[in-house]
């Protein structure tokens, strides 16, 4: 439970970066690489165990930027955790699918069979659709916790977080980069 703190500290820490911080971290390159977030136990957090603690974080900060009331936080929270397991299910599928027509299409792998190669495809894009499908469902179930102005703050303030996120795993590769250069 402490790396839960000591992970989501970092993630609150990195998420109330000014636009003037990074204009400034830009501006001035760092003088040595930082170091990448250390748990306790002395390893570095990986990439999905980040992306948990990520959506933690979303859920945590959704109350304020969205203006939840306490009513409608309980229902809010139990469907954008839902939202977050259905993009996560699918996109891990999807990655799955991708790494198998990658090894299929390989150029320097044998011929694929093409109906194997068909299949794989029609998969794929079955997938895609069931995505898509099921997406859309979790959205509309949000959309029902929330008032017409809150579904407008939800989708700028989910913008906001995957702009975070993106940041937030740009770091974590310098630091990782930085760390396997250092050994």
């Amino acid at each position: 439970m402490t790396r839960y703190f000591i992970a989501l500290g970092l993630l609150l820490s990195l998420g109330a970066g000014s636009a003037s911080a990074q204009a400034q971290a830009q501006a001035q390159p760092p003088a040595t690489p930082p170091q990448g977030p250390e748990l306790p136990a002395g390893r570095a957090i990986g990439a999905g165990e980040l992306q948990k603690l990520f959506e933690a974080y979303t859920v945590l900060q959704a109350q304020d930027a969205l203006q939840l009331s306490e009513a409608q936080y309980g229902r809010f929270v139990t469907r954008l955790k839902a939202l977050q397991d259905v993009r996560r299910r699918h996109l891990q599928a999807r990655n799955q699918m991708l790494a198998d027509l990658r090894r299929l299409t390989n150029p320097q792998g044998p011929v694929p069979d093409e109906t194997v190669l068909a299949d794989r495809l029609k998969a794929f894009r079955d997938e895609d659709e069931r995505a898509a499908s099921e997406i859309k469902k979790a959205y509309e179930l949000v959309d029902e916790s929330l008032d017409t102005r809150q579904q407008a703050r939800f989708r700028l303030f989910e913008e906001r977080m995957e702009q975070q996120k993106l940041e937030l795993l740009m770091r974590a590769r310098q630091n990782a980069r930085a760390a396997a250069r250092g050994r």
